[in-house]
């Protein structure tokens, strides 16, 4: 491999010549430009919206992935890459080469992985991190106008609902500013009228979950006029309370009492951990600290937005602990259930956070391993949507799991 002064010149070359490319085109940029420093045979994956295999961008079809290879995330090294953040190295060797797989990630988010082939005896992890970190930087910014990438991520056929809420939402995954947010839902293809929200302003972390009425378009409707107008009036300077207002008058100015979503408001103030929130017909949150177990936070109830009911809206406020994480969740969690009809229920589904979110896995990791418990428990498609919304609060420590 070259030095460290060549590796910058390429990185940036790299940027500035993605400017006028699409993602059709990356593909033999950056296979061309990362052979200039000893990453021979370079290909990007992206991982599918469930996260259960990834696909090479080959730049050719409808999807950029035609003729291109595709690995599971389960029982695969490039997977295992993946689910652990880190650079992996496979056992054997190609013509004196040997073949890494290294997370492709935006701070948290984790879009795929890079496959490289580097001399043996070399330990390329700092220079396969750089670029792999200025890769995810050119594949955001095309994915938001890539028909073709999303054609990529996708395994089934999505429904308009969907496609509403995959647009419409943040991404599944953030850290800093004292905290790490992650997020998770399905049916990914065939949604009804769940949403999450997360958004940074100065200090403070705004968090809601939204449960509209009802499984189909109507439903994403709904689910998707809430979402604006909360931001609507959250970036007009509205508190918590206000902002609910707003989104039932919205609700209620384009539907009527007809439709009505249930919801959580949330903001955290990152520096002193300070929460307040407000219920309107929602589930309670959780607060799971340490080891110890969880906490049901109370609230009274105000109606579901949308029903004009005019019941008093409380504002409620906790003091968060260093490491302490927030559960903001939809029924369609805790009421999967089996064939013999037993529910996923609560207990098993703090349970499972507990075991998993470890120094092994990250927020994220356990989220996609929880939803997939979620879905192995429930035969057949789900009856009602089902969305988590985690939040930790990590305090002054700045350290996160991120490659």
């Amino acid at each position: 491999m070259t030095d460290r002064g060549r590796t910058a010149e390429m990185l940036v070359d790299l940027v500035q010549l993605s400017h006028t490319t699409n993602l059709e085109a990356l593909p033999r940029l950056v296979a061309e430009r990362t052979a200039s420093v000893g990453l021979h045979d370079s290909a990007m994956f992206l991982v599918d919206l469930q996260d259960k295999v990834m696909r090479e961008v080959t730049g050719r079809g409808l999807d950029a992935g035609e003729g291109g290879e595709e690995v599971r995330v389960d029982g695969t090294l490039p997977g295992r890459a993946w689910q652990r953040v880190e650079s992996i190295a496979e056992s054997g060797t190609r013509q004196g080469r040997r073949r890494w797989w290294t997370p492709i990630t935006d701070g948290v988010e984790r879009l795929g992985v890079l496959r490289t082939d580097v001399a043996e005896g070399e330990q390329p992890q700092q220079v396969l991190s750089e670029v792999a970190s200025v890769i995810a930087l050119l594949l955001l910014s095309k994915r938001s106008f890539s028909d073709s990438y999303a054609r990529l991520v996708r395994s089934a056929p999505m429904n308009v609902a969907a496609e509403m809420q995959t647009n419409l939402m943040p991404p599944p995954a953030y850290a800093g500013h004292n905290v790490t947010v992650g997020a998770v839902l399905e049916p990914a293809y065939d949604l009804g009228g769940d949403a999450f929200d997360f958004a940074l302003a100065g200090t403070t972390l705004h968090l809601a979950v939204f449960d509209a009425m009802g499984h189909d378009t109507a439903a994403g409707i709904t689910a998707n006029v809430a979402v604006s107008a909360c931001r609507n009036a959250r970036r007009q300077g509205a508190s918590l309370a206000d902002a609910s207002r707003w989104v039932e008058r919205t609700l209620m100015e384009q539907f009527g009492a007809r439709r009505y979503v249930t919801g959580i408001l949330a903001d955290l103030d990152t520096t002193t951990g300070v929460l307040t929130w407000i219920n309107r017909g929602h589930h309670l949150p959780l607060l799971i600290r340490d080891q110890r177990g969880s906490t049901t936070l109370t609230c009274p109830p105000a109606g579901p937005m949308g029903t004009g009911l005019g019941l008093p809206i409380t504002v409620c406020r906790e003091q968060l602990q260093r490491g302490d994480r927030l559960v903001l969740y939809t029924d369609g969690v805790v009421e999967a259930r089996d064939a013999e009809g037993n529910e996923f229920g609560r207990d098993r589904f703090v349970d499972f956070v507990l075991r998993h979110h470890s120094g092994h896995f990250t927020l994220h990791e356990t989220l996609r391993r929880l939803m997939q418990a979620v879905l192995d428990h429930h035969p057949g498609p789900m009856d009602d949507d089902a969305t988590v919304l985690l939040a930790e609060w990590r305090g002054g420590d700045q350290d996160v799991l991120v490659p």
